[in-house]
């Protein structure tokens, strides 16, 4: 009988492919809480980022109440 060449399904050791994929893994789970942190600060700054440019919401930070010169506590 002819022997197969190349690799069958019980050799044991894995493809490339597989070892790659199970590498990134390995990888997402060691540093799980560094991601989580990071996309949190992000989507939090993208958001932020956002609000902050409607004019509406900026006006706040921009206009001057009018007060003739004085302070808001004394007459």
């Amino acid at each position: 009988m002819r022997q197969q060449r190349g690799r069958g399904v019980g050799r044991g050791d894995p493809g490339l492919l597989t070892r790659a994929v199970e590498k990134v893994f390995r990888f997402v789970r060691l540093a799980e809480f560094e991601i989580l942190f990071v996309l949190f600060f992000l989507i939090a700054f993208v958001l932020f980022k956002d609000l902050m440019s409607r004019p509406e919401y900026n006006s706040i930070f921009v206009k001057k109440p009018d007060l003739d010169g004085r302070w808001p506590g004394l007459m």
